[in-house]
């Protein structure tokens, strides 16, 4: 079936009348790397829930995001920031929002009716550091329109609850297409030693660089500042096939290297996540947050490494001299992703969270992820996931 808005978008519908409705920010931004994991969690919705996508499009006629944003900034606005109107002519159980920053919020006008067309209202937000959080207090104004309000930052909702005046905040650790980065059931060859994107250390990105040279195998990394991505679905399958064919990952929390942003703050990134996801031996910083042991909590979940450090290759070398503890780990960090950190256990979460109940499709997705754990371990696979068993790390 097609469900019509009516000013002639049209957003493709599973069969039966849609309850969700996806706010994507997808045609209306340059698309930036870190945005592409946003729009695979949407489509994993979509995959799992009777669920709809609008994505509008930026006006032709008209530009006026950046005036919006600075304004915002200093007095509470609510106008369409230059993005094509819509209205909705339909009702829904929940209208589901994720942005990459509070700036985002503004687009959300370009819908003239959704609230009052919503039973229930979630917005989620990648980035917001609790020091910067006062700077946004008119964005965060806008969010009283939620019923519930999603935080990657757990050190970030007890600010934002005092600033809205409110206990809508809710933290929720960000996720992974657990099946597209997932090597099994065929592991394809590791010929990449170390992989590496994103912020990285100069000091250890040195010692990476002479290992090497020194042994002959390769380390993957960034070469050029990327700030665009042509495809955010082929983004995706690309870092996900790079990190299924390598042994070592390097992460490190959000904004390391930026403490004139993040304070002290210390916020676990989607890195983890993700190599995790796809086998890979984690290496890096270890978040001393309170959160990541409850989310990593399994042997060997990373190997420490700190920022800055130059002893990088030596411990690479002790590991290579331990090929079981090495198999070992990649197979333990797939199977836990499977059935801890897929998007499908974040979906399920925030629809408990606003007493909504799960779709069959989402069960069908989990029962697939069990699966696959269980091809991944054998005999040694543990019990599923539980959403309400996450409570621990996602305090309102």
């Amino acid at each position: 079936m097609t469900a019509k808005l009516n000013n002639d978008h049209l957003i493709e519908a599973k069969p039966g009348q849609p309850r969700t409705l996806i706010f994507s920010q997808r045609n209306l931004t340059q698309i930036q790397p870190y945005r592409c994991a946003h729009f695979e969690f949407e489509d994993i919705i979509a995959q799992v829930d009777n669920a709809v996508v609008l994505s509008p499009r930026i006006d032709p006629s008209t530009w006026r995001f950046p005036l919006a944003r600075q304004l915002a900034y200093h007095t509470p606005i609510k106008f369409n920031p230059g993005v094509e109107p819509v209205s909705l002519d339909s009702d829904f159980d929940l209208f589901f929002a994720i942005c990459g920053d509070p700036t985002d919020l503004l687009r959300i006008n370009v819908i003239s009716n959704w609230r009052a067309r919503s039973k229930k209202a979630v917005c989620l937000i990648d980035e917001a550091w609790a020091r910067e959080i006062p700077n946004y207090r008119n964005y965060f104004r806008m969010l009283k329109q939620f019923d519930l309000v999603v935080l990657y930052y757990s050190q970030s909702v007890a600010p934002a609850n005092e600033i809205m005046g409110e206990k809508k905040c809710m933290f929720l650790p960000p996720g992974v297409d657990a099946i597209r980065f997932c090597p099994y059931p065929d592991p394809p060859a590791r010929g990449i030693h170390v992989y590496s994107v994103g912020r990285r250390s100069a000091i250890t990105h040195k010692s990476f660089l002479r290992m090497a040279a020194n042994i002959g195998t390769l380390y993957l990394h960034d070469s050029t500042s990327a700030d665009r991505v042509l495809d955010p679905i082929e983004h995706r399958v690309l870092v996900a096939n790079i990190a299924k064919r390598s042994r070592y990952f390097i992460v490190n929390p959000g904004l390391i290297d930026r403490p004139d942003v993040r304070g002290n703050q210390i916020e676990i990134g989607n890195r983890y996540f993700e190599g995790a996801a796809a086998g890979n031996i984690l290496l890096g910083e270890r978040p001393q947050n309170g959160e990541f042991e409850q989310l990593f909590d399994w042997p060997d979940a990373l190997i420490d490494l700190p920022y800055n450090s130059p002893d990088a290759e030596a411990i690479i070398r002790a590991l290579d001299e331990e090929p079981e503890r090495q198999a070992r780990i990649q197979k333990l960090n797939v199977q836990q992703s499977l059935l801890r950190h897929d998007w499908a256990y974040r979906w399920e979460t925030i629809l408990g969270s606003v007493g909504l109940a799960c779709s069959p499709r989402l069960a069908l997705r989990k029962e697939k992820l069990q699966r696959l754990a269980d091809e991944v371990i054998g005999d040694q696979a543990v019990a599923p996931y539980s959403a309400s068993g996450s409570g621990r790390s996602m305090n309102r």
